[in-house]
Protein backbone atom coordinates (compact mmCIF):
# COMPACT_ATOMS: atom_id res chain seq x y z
CA UNK A 1 0.00 0.00 0.00
CA UNK A 2 1.41 3.34 -0.50
CA UNK A 3 1.89 5.37 2.70
CA UNK A 4 1.95 9.23 3.36
CA UNK A 5 3.17 11.31 6.78
CA UNK A 6 1.17 14.18 8.16
CA UNK A 7 1.13 15.93 11.40
CA UNK A 8 -0.62 14.24 14.24
CA UNK A 9 -2.32 17.43 15.01
CA UNK A 10 -4.80 17.77 12.21
CA UNK A 11 -8.25 18.13 12.69
CA UNK A 12 -10.24 15.10 11.82
CA UNK A 13 -13.86 15.07 10.75
CA UNK A 14 -15.46 11.67 11.38
CA UNK A 15 -17.99 10.26 9.12
CA UNK A 16 -20.16 7.61 10.50
CA UNK A 17 -20.86 4.70 7.79
CA UNK A 18 -23.38 2.45 9.59
CA UNK A 19 -25.42 -0.60 8.37
CA UNK A 20 -29.25 0.39 7.34
CA UNK A 21 -31.61 -0.30 10.04
CA UNK A 22 -32.82 -3.92 8.31
CA UNK A 23 -29.41 -4.86 8.50
CA UNK A 24 -28.88 -5.04 12.10
CA UNK A 25 -31.17 -8.06 12.75
CA UNK A 26 -29.52 -11.62 13.06
CA UNK A 27 -30.80 -13.41 9.91
CA UNK A 28 -31.08 -16.92 12.21
CA UNK A 29 -32.88 -15.59 15.45
CA UNK A 30 -34.08 -12.38 14.46
CA UNK A 31 -32.78 -11.39 17.44
CA UNK A 32 -31.03 -7.19 17.12
CA UNK A 33 -27.16 -7.14 16.58
CA UNK A 34 -25.20 -6.11 19.18
CA UNK A 35 -22.33 -3.18 18.48
CA UNK A 36 -18.83 -4.88 19.64
CA UNK A 37 -16.68 -2.17 18.33
CA UNK A 38 -15.65 -0.14 15.10
CA UNK A 39 -13.31 -0.42 12.44
CA UNK A 40 -11.36 3.03 11.52
CA UNK A 41 -10.25 4.02 8.06
CA UNK A 42 -8.09 7.43 7.57
CA UNK A 43 -7.75 9.03 4.76
CA UNK A 44 -5.53 12.18 4.07
CA UNK A 45 -7.96 14.99 2.73
CA UNK A 46 -7.95 18.71 1.28
CA UNK A 47 -10.95 21.59 1.91
CA UNK A 48 -10.35 24.11 -0.67
CA UNK A 49 -8.85 27.04 0.24
CA UNK A 50 -10.45 29.44 2.75
CA UNK A 51 -10.25 32.73 3.36
CA UNK A 52 -11.59 35.12 6.18
CA UNK A 53 -11.58 38.45 7.10
CA UNK A 54 -9.91 40.15 9.92
CA UNK A 55 -11.58 43.04 11.54
CA UNK A 56 -9.23 45.33 13.53
CA UNK A 57 -12.06 47.01 15.74
CA UNK A 58 -10.28 49.80 17.74
CA UNK A 59 -12.36 52.13 19.67
CA UNK A 60 -12.25 55.84 19.93
CA UNK A 61 -12.59 57.66 23.37
CA UNK A 62 -12.42 61.29 23.75
CA UNK A 63 -12.45 63.74 27.32
CA UNK A 64 -16.15 64.89 27.65
CA UNK A 65 -15.30 67.87 29.73
CA UNK A 66 -12.53 69.10 27.06
CA UNK A 67 -13.03 67.64 23.50
CA UNK A 68 -10.67 69.93 22.20
CA UNK A 69 -7.66 66.98 23.16
CA UNK A 70 -9.48 65.21 20.15
CA UNK A 71 -9.73 61.14 19.48
CA UNK A 72 -7.89 58.59 20.95
CA UNK A 73 -7.47 55.11 19.58
CA UNK A 74 -5.08 52.29 19.63
CA UNK A 75 -2.45 52.35 16.64
CA UNK A 76 -3.07 49.63 13.86
CA UNK A 77 0.22 46.90 13.67
CA UNK A 78 2.87 47.89 11.54
CA UNK A 79 2.72 47.14 8.25
CA UNK A 80 5.06 46.83 5.39
CA UNK A 81 2.56 48.26 3.29
CA UNK A 82 1.12 50.91 4.33
CA UNK A 83 -2.58 50.69 4.60
CA UNK A 84 -2.46 47.32 2.69
CA UNK A 85 -6.39 45.64 2.57
CA UNK A 86 -4.23 42.51 2.58
CA UNK A 87 -2.86 40.39 5.67
CA UNK A 88 0.56 39.56 5.92
CA UNK A 89 -0.46 35.41 5.80
CA UNK A 90 -2.00 36.67 2.39
CA UNK A 91 0.92 38.62 0.89
CA UNK A 92 2.81 35.50 2.54
CA UNK A 93 1.50 33.42 0.76
CA UNK A 94 1.97 35.18 -2.95
CA UNK A 95 5.48 35.25 -2.14
CA UNK A 96 5.27 31.85 -1.51
CA UNK A 97 3.39 30.26 -4.22
CA UNK A 98 5.51 32.42 -7.19
CA UNK A 99 9.01 32.25 -5.52
CA UNK A 100 9.33 28.86 -3.85
CA UNK A 101 6.32 26.92 -6.42
CA UNK A 102 7.45 28.95 -9.37
CA UNK A 103 3.56 30.57 -10.19
CA UNK A 104 3.54 33.71 -12.01
CA UNK A 105 1.32 36.25 -10.38
CA UNK A 106 -1.35 36.21 -13.32
CA UNK A 107 -2.20 32.49 -12.65
CA UNK A 108 -2.37 33.46 -8.93
CA UNK A 109 -5.04 35.81 -9.93
CA UNK A 110 -6.83 33.26 -11.88
CA UNK A 111 -6.74 30.66 -8.78
CA UNK A 112 -7.84 33.41 -6.32
CA UNK A 113 -11.20 34.19 -9.01
CA UNK A 114 -11.82 30.84 -8.32
CA UNK A 115 -12.22 31.12 -5.01
CA UNK A 116 -14.37 34.45 -5.86
CA UNK A 117 -11.64 36.88 -4.54
CA UNK A 118 -11.01 39.60 -7.16
CA UNK A 119 -7.47 41.09 -7.22
CA UNK A 120 -5.60 42.64 -10.18
CA UNK A 121 -2.26 41.06 -11.46
CA UNK A 122 -0.83 44.90 -11.20
CA UNK A 123 -2.07 45.41 -7.83
CA UNK A 124 -0.15 42.11 -6.75
CA UNK A 125 2.56 43.36 -8.77
CA UNK A 126 2.79 46.62 -6.56
CA UNK A 127 2.47 44.66 -3.58
CA UNK A 128 5.89 42.52 -4.28
CA UNK A 129 7.98 45.27 -5.28
CA UNK A 130 6.87 46.95 -2.12
CA UNK A 131 7.72 43.95 -0.05
CA UNK A 132 10.97 43.10 -1.51
CA UNK A 133 11.97 47.06 -0.78
CA UNK A 134 10.71 46.39 3.01
CA UNK A 135 12.81 42.93 3.37
CA UNK A 136 15.84 44.96 1.89
CA UNK A 137 17.26 44.86 5.56
CA UNK A 138 17.22 41.57 5.61
CA UNK A 139 18.90 41.07 2.26
CA UNK A 140 21.51 43.32 3.27
CA UNK A 141 21.93 41.34 6.28
CA UNK A 142 22.78 38.16 4.58
CA UNK A 143 24.71 39.58 2.14
CA UNK A 144 27.31 41.03 4.94
CA UNK A 145 27.32 37.55 6.64
CA UNK A 146 28.06 35.98 3.57
CA UNK A 147 31.33 37.79 2.73
CA UNK A 148 32.41 37.66 6.07
CA UNK A 149 32.26 33.96 6.09
CA UNK A 150 35.45 33.26 4.71
CA UNK A 151 33.86 30.63 2.29
CA UNK A 152 31.23 30.78 -0.87
CA UNK A 153 30.16 29.29 -3.67
CA UNK A 154 29.25 31.04 -6.40
CA UNK A 155 26.84 30.80 -9.85
CA UNK A 156 25.02 32.97 -12.50
CA UNK A 157 22.30 32.48 -15.00
CA UNK A 158 20.36 34.66 -17.18
CA UNK A 159 17.64 35.68 -16.91
CA UNK A 160 15.14 38.13 -19.34
CA UNK A 161 14.14 41.76 -18.39
CA UNK A 162 11.07 43.26 -19.98
CA UNK A 163 11.66 46.25 -22.02
CA UNK A 164 10.14 49.09 -21.06
CA UNK A 165 10.07 50.41 -25.11
CA UNK A 166 7.82 47.90 -26.42
CA UNK A 167 10.76 45.58 -27.85
CA UNK A 168 12.02 42.47 -27.15
CA UNK A 169 13.45 41.08 -23.89
CA UNK A 170 16.88 41.94 -22.93
CA UNK A 171 19.03 39.32 -21.19
CA UNK A 172 19.99 40.29 -17.72
CA UNK A 173 21.70 38.06 -14.62
CA UNK A 174 21.03 36.78 -11.71
CA UNK A 175 24.07 35.64 -9.71
CA UNK A 176 23.72 33.66 -6.57
CA UNK A 177 26.20 33.62 -3.72
CA UNK A 178 26.38 30.59 -1.45
CA UNK A 179 27.92 30.81 2.30
CA UNK A 180 27.34 31.72 5.87
CA UNK A 181 29.69 29.26 7.24
CA UNK A 182 31.12 26.12 6.35
CA UNK A 183 31.17 24.04 3.48
CA UNK A 184 27.60 23.24 3.37
CA UNK A 185 25.96 27.07 3.59
CA UNK A 186 23.02 28.18 5.27
CA UNK A 187 22.32 31.39 2.87
CA UNK A 188 21.49 31.34 -1.02
CA UNK A 189 21.81 35.34 -1.43
CA UNK A 190 20.40 36.35 -5.34
CA UNK A 191 21.33 39.29 -7.36
CA UNK A 192 20.50 40.60 -9.52
CA UNK A 193 22.34 42.74 -12.61
CA UNK A 194 21.20 44.19 -16.34
CA UNK A 195 24.60 42.30 -17.98
CA UNK A 196 27.47 39.94 -17.22
CA UNK A 197 29.79 42.61 -16.83
CA UNK A 198 32.51 41.53 -14.85
CA UNK A 199 32.31 44.84 -12.88
CA UNK A 200 29.41 42.85 -11.13
CA UNK A 201 30.83 40.53 -9.41
CA UNK A 202 34.19 42.66 -8.28
CA UNK A 203 32.13 45.11 -6.66
CA UNK A 204 30.56 42.42 -4.63
CA UNK A 205 33.38 41.12 -3.37
CA UNK A 206 35.64 43.70 -3.73
CA UNK A 207 36.56 43.61 0.20
CA UNK A 208 36.14 39.66 0.25
CA UNK A 209 38.59 37.61 1.89
CA UNK A 210 38.42 33.33 1.98
CA UNK A 211 37.93 30.46 -0.55
CA UNK A 212 35.63 31.22 -3.66
CA UNK A 213 34.49 28.36 -5.63
CA UNK A 214 33.18 28.84 -9.12
CA UNK A 215 33.82 27.79 -12.98
CA UNK A 216 36.12 29.11 -15.22
CA UNK A 217 34.06 31.92 -15.79
CA UNK A 218 36.75 34.75 -16.51
CA UNK A 219 35.88 37.13 -13.52
CA UNK A 220 36.35 34.53 -11.09
CA UNK A 221 39.81 34.04 -12.75
CA UNK A 222 40.70 37.81 -12.32
CA UNK A 223 39.46 37.68 -8.60
CA UNK A 224 41.77 34.60 -8.19
CA UNK A 225 44.73 36.92 -8.87
CA UNK A 226 43.89 38.37 -5.51
CA UNK A 227 46.20 37.37 -2.79
CA UNK A 228 43.00 37.46 -0.04
CA UNK A 229 41.44 34.91 -2.51
CA UNK A 230 41.94 31.00 -2.67
CA UNK A 231 40.23 30.24 -5.90
CA UNK A 232 38.82 26.52 -5.85
CA UNK A 233 37.52 26.12 -9.56
CA UNK A 234 34.94 22.93 -10.02
CA UNK A 235 36.02 20.00 -10.64
CA UNK A 236 32.79 18.51 -11.74
CA UNK A 237 32.77 20.93 -14.83
CA UNK A 238 36.58 19.96 -15.70
CA UNK A 239 34.36 16.51 -15.38
CA UNK A 240 32.41 16.96 -17.67
CA UNK A 241 34.58 18.54 -20.38
CA UNK A 242 35.79 14.91 -20.94
CA UNK A 243 33.07 13.14 -20.52
CA UNK A 244 31.21 15.40 -23.67
CA UNK A 245 34.89 14.48 -25.58
CA UNK A 246 34.29 10.83 -26.69
CA UNK A 247 36.79 11.50 -29.46
CA UNK A 248 40.47 11.89 -29.02
CA UNK A 249 42.31 9.19 -26.76
CA UNK A 250 39.68 6.94 -25.42
CA UNK A 251 41.90 5.02 -23.11
CA UNK A 252 43.40 8.33 -21.90
CA UNK A 253 40.16 9.70 -21.68
CA UNK A 254 38.81 7.09 -19.21
CA UNK A 255 41.84 7.24 -17.19
CA UNK A 256 41.05 10.74 -16.83
CA UNK A 257 37.83 10.04 -15.99
CA UNK A 258 38.22 7.30 -13.17
CA UNK A 259 40.99 9.05 -11.81
CA UNK A 260 38.16 11.98 -11.44
CA UNK A 261 36.02 9.76 -9.99
CA UNK A 262 38.53 8.43 -7.39
CA UNK A 263 38.66 12.10 -5.89
CA UNK A 264 35.30 12.35 -5.62
CA UNK A 265 34.65 9.06 -4.04
CA UNK A 266 37.87 9.94 -2.01
CA UNK A 267 36.01 13.13 -0.91
CA UNK A 268 32.27 11.41 0.48
CA UNK A 269 34.88 9.43 2.79
CA UNK A 270 36.68 13.06 4.14
CA UNK A 271 33.53 15.07 4.36
CA UNK A 272 32.32 11.55 6.66
CA UNK A 273 35.51 13.05 9.32
CA UNK A 274 36.73 15.74 10.97
CA UNK A 275 38.13 18.50 9.62
CA UNK A 276 41.64 17.60 10.78
CA UNK A 277 40.83 13.94 9.75
CA UNK A 278 39.60 15.40 6.26
CA UNK A 279 42.55 17.67 5.59
CA UNK A 280 45.08 14.41 6.55
CA UNK A 281 42.84 12.63 3.70
CA UNK A 282 43.11 15.27 1.03
CA UNK A 283 47.11 15.82 1.53
CA UNK A 284 47.99 11.63 1.82
CA UNK A 285 45.70 10.16 -0.17
CA UNK A 286 44.33 12.84 -2.61
CA UNK A 287 46.93 14.90 -3.14
CA UNK A 288 48.50 12.23 -5.38
CA UNK A 289 45.57 11.05 -7.03
CA UNK A 290 45.39 15.30 -8.23
CA UNK A 291 49.26 14.91 -9.34
CA UNK A 292 48.62 12.33 -11.60
CA UNK A 293 46.35 13.74 -12.90
CA UNK A 294 48.41 16.89 -13.49
CA UNK A 295 50.81 15.00 -15.01
CA UNK A 296 48.78 12.81 -17.49
CA UNK A 297 47.34 15.52 -18.69
CA UNK A 298 50.27 18.13 -19.45
CA UNK A 299 52.08 14.92 -20.60
CA UNK A 300 49.45 14.50 -23.54
CA UNK A 301 49.41 18.36 -24.41
CA UNK A 302 52.95 17.83 -24.72
CA UNK A 303 52.79 15.02 -26.99
CA UNK A 304 51.43 15.25 -30.52
CA UNK A 305 48.62 14.29 -32.67
CA UNK A 306 45.70 15.87 -30.44
CA UNK A 307 43.59 18.38 -33.28
CA UNK A 308 43.40 21.28 -31.60
CA UNK A 309 39.86 22.30 -31.71
CA UNK A 310 38.80 18.61 -30.63
CA UNK A 311 36.10 18.10 -27.79
CA UNK A 312 39.55 16.37 -26.14
CA UNK A 313 41.82 18.72 -26.65
CA UNK A 314 39.43 21.63 -25.03
CA UNK A 315 39.01 19.01 -22.39
CA UNK A 316 42.93 19.07 -21.85
CA UNK A 317 43.72 22.50 -22.19
CA UNK A 318 40.88 23.01 -20.00
CA UNK A 319 42.23 20.83 -16.67
CA UNK A 320 45.54 22.50 -17.66
CA UNK A 321 44.91 26.08 -17.03
CA UNK A 322 43.01 25.05 -13.63
CA UNK A 323 45.25 22.67 -12.62
CA UNK A 324 48.05 25.43 -10.17
CA UNK A 325 44.23 26.02 -8.68
CA UNK A 326 42.81 23.06 -8.03
CA UNK A 327 44.76 21.87 -5.15
CA UNK A 328 43.77 24.89 -3.14
CA UNK A 329 40.78 22.81 -1.95
CA UNK A 330 43.60 20.08 -0.20
CA UNK A 331 44.30 23.11 2.53
CA UNK A 332 41.06 24.04 3.71
CA UNK A 333 38.96 21.98 5.42
CA UNK A 334 35.35 23.62 4.34
CA UNK A 335 36.96 23.88 0.75
CA UNK A 336 35.22 21.41 -1.76
CA UNK A 337 35.97 19.91 -4.65
CA UNK A 338 32.97 21.25 -7.08
CA UNK A 339 30.78 24.00 -7.10
CA UNK A 340 27.66 21.75 -6.82
CA UNK A 341 26.51 23.90 -3.45
CA UNK A 342 25.78 27.14 -6.05
CA UNK A 343 24.73 24.87 -9.06
CA UNK A 344 21.79 23.61 -6.20
CA UNK A 345 20.98 26.76 -5.42
CA UNK A 346 20.75 28.31 -8.65
CA UNK A 347 18.41 25.33 -9.98
CA UNK A 348 15.40 26.90 -8.46
CA UNK A 349 15.92 30.51 -10.64
CA UNK A 350 16.10 27.94 -13.73
CA UNK A 351 12.81 26.48 -12.81
CA UNK A 352 11.22 29.29 -11.81
CA UNK A 353 12.06 31.34 -15.04
CA UNK A 354 10.55 29.03 -17.18
CA UNK A 355 7.26 29.51 -15.54
CA UNK A 356 7.32 33.29 -14.86
CA UNK A 357 9.35 33.99 -18.44
CA UNK A 358 10.96 37.39 -17.00
CA UNK A 359 11.43 40.09 -14.73
CA UNK A 360 9.04 43.36 -15.67
CA UNK A 361 12.26 45.94 -14.77
CA UNK A 362 14.65 46.38 -12.95
CA UNK A 363 13.36 47.17 -9.53
CA UNK A 364 11.83 44.02 -10.27
CA UNK A 365 14.47 42.22 -10.70
CA UNK A 366 15.90 43.84 -6.91
CA UNK A 367 12.27 42.68 -5.50
CA UNK A 368 12.98 38.95 -7.04
CA UNK A 369 16.27 38.87 -5.79
CA UNK A 370 15.53 40.05 -2.16
CA UNK A 371 12.39 37.71 -1.84
CA UNK A 372 14.47 34.68 -3.81
CA UNK A 373 17.34 34.67 -1.18
CA UNK A 374 14.94 34.44 1.74
CA UNK A 375 12.45 31.62 0.42
CA UNK A 376 15.56 29.51 -0.92
CA UNK A 377 17.51 29.98 2.52
CA UNK A 378 14.33 28.62 4.24
CA UNK A 379 14.21 25.86 1.75
CA UNK A 380 17.53 25.13 2.46
CA UNK A 381 16.75 25.43 6.29
CA UNK A 382 13.53 23.09 5.99
CA UNK A 383 11.87 25.98 7.22
CA UNK A 384 8.40 26.58 6.10
CA UNK A 385 8.69 29.70 3.75
CA UNK A 386 5.16 31.03 4.40
CA UNK A 387 5.34 30.60 8.41
CA UNK A 388 8.90 32.75 8.03
CA UNK A 389 7.62 35.83 6.31
CA UNK A 390 4.08 35.98 7.69
CA UNK A 391 5.78 36.38 10.98
CA UNK A 392 8.79 38.63 9.61
CA UNK A 393 6.48 40.54 7.46
CA UNK A 394 3.98 41.56 10.82
CA UNK A 395 7.68 42.34 13.16
CA UNK A 396 9.92 43.96 10.93
CA UNK A 397 8.97 47.36 10.94
CA UNK A 398 9.27 47.41 14.39
CA UNK A 399 12.46 45.76 15.03
CA UNK A 400 15.45 47.12 15.98
CA UNK A 401 17.85 47.85 13.42
CA UNK A 402 21.07 47.09 15.36
CA UNK A 403 19.26 43.48 15.72
CA UNK A 404 18.23 42.96 12.44
CA UNK A 405 20.32 39.68 12.40
CA UNK A 406 17.61 38.01 14.61
CA UNK A 407 15.22 37.51 12.10
CA UNK A 408 18.08 35.81 9.64
CA UNK A 409 15.91 32.80 8.82
CA UNK A 410 18.70 30.37 10.76
CA UNK A 411 18.27 32.51 13.56
CA UNK A 412 14.39 32.47 13.44
CA UNK A 413 14.85 29.20 13.49
CA UNK A 414 16.83 29.06 16.32
CA UNK A 415 14.65 31.39 18.32
CA UNK A 416 11.09 28.88 17.55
Amino acid sequence: NDTISYPDDLPVERRLLDLPEDEKICAETGEPLVRIGEEITRKLARKAEQFFVIEYVRPKYASRKDPDQGILTAALPDSVIARCPADESLLASILTAKYADHLPLYRQAQMLRRSDVHISRQTISKWVLSLGAGLAPLYEAMKARILASGVIFVDESPVSLQSQSKGPCKKAYMWVYAGGGGGDPPYRFFEFRTSRSHAHVEQTLKEYQGVLHSDKYAAYEKLARREEIQWCPCMAHARRKFVEAEGGDPQLRRRILRKIRHLFMLERVAWSRNPEERLRIRREIEKPVLENLKSLVKERILASGLLPKSKFSQALHYFLDLAPHFENYLNHPEARLDNNVAERAIRPLTIGRKNWLFVGSEEGGQAAATILSLIQTCRNLDINPQEYLEDVLRRIMSHPAKQIDELLPDHWLASR
